[in-house]
């Protein structure tokens, strides 16, 4: 040990300092930490380091440790002036908090004192008006739009109920069938019709829509062979077709019964657009009897053309489905102001739009019915006297005729046959009026009386030639009660071959299917 000691380190005799700092350094990386010599013995000592001399016969050297701690700064002023800053910072703000909570509570007093003020003036002011004013709610939708004398829906539909009927009709037409150029024979099919109908007469007078009793579809399947109608007590009855007027859509008919309840007839001239209207039908056949649907009166003297012809009717948004055809349109009051007619509503474009309804107002319909009633025709209607139907843009250039109205058949001693007017005729221009199409023809004849002399313009053999026509009444009384024995005697025929069908499938047994 003394000789590493001798090597590491260099002593003076004369005294007990270290030679140099390297040295000290060099010792301390040795022995890791201070060391002591004590007689031969090395310890850890104290961080100080003394000498002694050799006479002493004892030696002891202490080596310290050059990196020695750093005493921690003391930031006494800083600190203290942080604190008082804090002090500060917390008593503005507790002087603000407590001007913010005094002015609040200002403020909530003030309010509770205007909202007790209020609340104590509206008091008065209610009690005021109680005594003033009148309490009630303010009046429906179905009170604004109704009369001043209007009944409630509920009373209005008891009132009608009895009056409203369905009518059922049976067609029979025929049909061919075409394959490859052979014609198969004709086939007789039957089919069966549904509508709507009102009671205008104890003794059972009834109105409905001349399509509901007459078919001119494409099936062409004509007047019914069998009609019956179906009261509110549920007992059918067999009915009589009076006669019906297609270019009005109108049709009496007739039932062997009296003591019946008549619908009241209104004025439809009276009618207002946005008055409240009720409609009363069959939708859909007969299990959906007696619907009522309402709304309100959305145009009056709605120009809708059908069959060709121009008519004024009344629109509104009531639901009008198939079915409901011929029943009664009622104002408020309970009054029929109106036919409606699922045709005419169906007819009106080539979409489906709902909220759009059409009925025939009364008022135009009262003569029609009484003339039917009474001459089973339209008194005073002009007519020519021909058929005709339209000579489209198509049939134009592909034939080089003219756009018009082309005859296609002349009436016997009709208007049109006195007139010089032929078969084939392409009729161009009425009163110097160029027309195209057999809308236009009937509007101008609809405005003038029987009697009147036209003049028409017809394309006849590649010129443009003029006739004189007188116009004429329309079904003369005698031909129709001529036409209604055939039909008659027509009908009767075709009820004994339906008797005699039922009959004969009565009779013959039941075919079991799996027999073979």
């Amino acid at each position: 040990m003394s000789d590493n000691l001798n090597e590491n380190n260099s002593f003076s005799s004369d005294n007990t300092n270290i030679n140099s700092e390297e040295n000290i350094s060099s010792a301390s990386t040795a022995a890791n930490d201070t060391l002591e010599l004590n007689n031969g013995n090395m310890s850890g000592s104290t961080p100080n380091m003394q000498g002694q001399s050799p006479q002493s016969g004892t030696y002891s050297y202490i080596y310290e440790n050059q990196n020695k701690p750093k005493k921690a700064k003391k930031h006494n002023f800083l600190k203290a002036v942080a604190f008082v800053l804090s002090l500060a910072i917390v008593g503005v703000g507790s002087i603000q908090g407590y001007k913010i909570y005094q002015d609040s509570k200002d403020k909530s007093e003030l309010s509770e004192f205007d909202s007790e003020k209020a609340t104590k003036e509206s008091d008065e002011k209610v009690d005021v008006s109680y005594d003033e004013e009148d309490t009630e709610e303010m009046p429906s939708l179905i009170q604004l739009a109704s009369r001043g004398d209007a009944k409630s829906i509920p009373d209005i539909v008891d009132s009608i109920m009895p009056s409203v009927v369905g009518v059922s009709a049976d067609f029979e037409y025929t049909q061919t069938y075409s394959f490859f150029g052979w014609n198969s024979e004709p086939e007789t099919y039957q089919a069966r019709g549904t509508g709507t109908g009102f009671i205008i007469s104890e003794d059972g007078y009834i109105v409905t829509n001349a399509h509901v009793i007459y078919d001119d579809s494409e099936y062409k399947a004509g007047e019914a062979i069998d009609v019956s109608i179906m009261f509110s007590d549920e007992t059918e009855h067999e009915a009589k077709i009076i006669a019906y007027d297609t270019e009005t859509d109108i049709a009496v008919l007739k039932v062997d019964e009296t003591g019946l309840t008549p619908a009241v007839i209104g004025n439809s001239d009276e009618l207002r657009v946005g008055e409240l209207v009720i409609a009363v039908g069959n939708p859909l056949g007969f299990d959906l009897f007696g619907s009522v649907t309402s709304g309100i009166v959305s145009a009056l003297n709605r120009q809708i053309s059908i069959n060709e012809r121009s008519m004024s009717l009344i629109q509104t948004d009531a639901p009008i489905n198939s079915g409901n055809s011929g029943g009664p349109l009622l104002n408020s009051c309970g009054q029929v102001i109106g036919i409606n007619s699922a045709k005419m509503s169906s007819s009106y474009g080539s979409a489906s739009v709902e909220g759009l309804g059409f009925a025939i107002p009364i008022s135009d319909a009262k003569k029609i019915i009484d003339d039917l009633i009474h001459y089973k025709y339209v008194k005073g209607r002009p007519q020519l006297g021909l058929i005709y139907k339209d000579v489209t843009e198509s049939y134009s250039r592909y034939y080089n005729i003219p756009m018009g109205v082309y005859v296609t058949d002349v009436i016997e001693d009709g208007a049109g046959e006195k007139g010089d007017v032929h078969k084939g005729d392409i009729i161009i221009g009425i009163e110097d009026e160029v027309i195209k199409t057999t809308e236009e023809l009937n509007a101008v004849i609809s405005k003038h009386k029987v009697g009147d002399t036209l003049t028409l313009t017809v394309y006849r053999g590649g010129e443009d030639i003029k006739v004189q026509v007188v116009l004429s009444e329309a079904d003369a009384p005698d031909a129709q009660e001529d036409d209604d024995a055939e039909k008659d005697a027509d009908k009767n025929e075709a009820k004994e071959e339906k008797k005699k069908s039922k009959k004969a499938q009565q009779e013959t047994p039941p075919v079991d299917p799996f027999a073979f």
